[in-house]
């Protein structure tokens, strides 16, 4: 008998894990474990023909003020979004009620439709889940055939890249990270600069071993700056969406909460010990090592954060701070391969490089 119990009790475990497997296999809002009230938890009651957002989703992913209570049901409590979309830098989900239409294409062919951005631009609510955010979204229609989306840029570019109604100070961010370019950061693939000295662990150039990244992804960069709170670009309390600071002004003191996103990867140490560089320490830091009044610069100033349609090594200068050289030329000549030369000309700071050479 007590052997039979034991089977008995072994089948209901496997019983049970083979449930539990089949629940998690699901997207979560096809999980009646999750949603009680099946189909009727989001289609009664809401007008999704132009979006879920204020009224739809932040039923269940909303404050608690605005939650229904008994809508959702799991152990894990939700994360609040709606009070992430309150934070100064954020995707304007709660300003562009009713502008997104179920029969829109993105990216947006008509210049005269205003910007929006809504949580089903993002989120198929039939097929996302915790493992795939974008699941079921649709990328760009090429011909006659609209394909899913399978990288993440991809969705990015819906909104960022081709649009017709584009803000006047944006940029078109499938040019910049063209692998075309003579520079880019490897969000569509590698990158082609093979000497980037000043990379941290497990960050490379290219990959060798597993354990090594090659490739980074837009929301390694841009997303929330709270660790605890939800994934994703939702929201940020730096400016551009950022996971970490990123200052971009002139005359900035460097430190390392400065340049706190550039730090992710790069390593300070490498960078103000002029590895790469002869005068890269002097350039952030200005000559007087680093004070308010010492001239330093951003990244900003030289670098692209995206990617070079001109030059290797992100270089692309901030032309708010820089400007032309006594000659009238602002450009930067590489001098040997990989061998950190190469002369500028341009002027900066009241300083004329006519060319600068190091």
């Amino acid at each position: 008998m007590a052997k039979w119990n034991v089977l008995i009790a072994l089948s209901l475990m496997l019983l049970s894990h083979a449930v539990q497997a089949a629940s998690s296999s699901l997207p979560s809002h096809l999980d009646r474990q999750k949603l009680p009230y099946g189909c009727g938890s989001c289609h009664v009651g809401f007008d999704f023909r132009s979006g879920g957002g204020l009224d739809g989703c932040l039923t269940c992913h909303g404050s608690l003020q605005r939650r229904v209570k008994g809508s959702y049901r799991s152990s894990r409590e939700l994360k609040d979004i709606e009070s992430e979309l309150k934070k100064n830098y954020r995707h304007p989900i709660l300003e562009s009620k009713g502008i997104h239409s179920s029969k829109e294409r993105l990216p947006e062919t008509d210049a005269r439709t205003p910007r929006h951005a809504d949580c089903v631009d993002c989120h198929s609510p039939h097929q996302v889940s915790s493992e795939n955010r974008f699941a079921g979204i649709k990328g760009k229609q090429i011909g006659n055939i609209v394909a899913d989306i399978t990288k993440e840029y991809e969705l990015c570019y819906r909104c960022h890249s081709d649009s017709a109604n584009l803000p006047g100070l944006s940029t078109n961010k499938r040019i910049e990270f063209s692998t075309m370019n003579p520079s880019f950061h490897p969000v569509e693939s590698e990158g082609r600069n093979l000497t980037v000295v000043s990379l941290l662990k497990p960050y490379r150039e290219k990959r060798i071993s597993p354990s090594e990244i090659s490739t980074i992804t837009c929301s390694d960069c841009h997303g929330n700056d709270d660790p605890a709170g939800p994934r994703g670009p939702h929201s940020s309390s730096y400016q551009h969406i950022l996971r970490d600071n990123f200052s971009t002004r002139d005359n900035e003191s460097e430190s390392a909460f400065a340049y706190a996103l550039c730090y992710r990867c790069h390593n300070r140490s490498s960078i103000l010990g002029n590895e790469s560089f002869k005068y890269h320490s002097q350039h952030i830091r200005g000559k007087q090592g680093g004070t308010a009044s010492s001239g330093g610069t951003s990244c900003h100033t030289c670098h692209s954060s995206h990617g070079s349609t001109e030059y290797k090594y992100l270089l692309k200068f901030d032309t708010d701070v820089v400007s032309v050289s006594s000659s009238g030329m602002l450009k930067f000549n590489e001098k040997g391969m990989g061998a950190f030369r190469g002369e500028c000309y341009l002027t900066c700071h009241g300083v004329d490089h006519n060319p600068k050479t190091y």
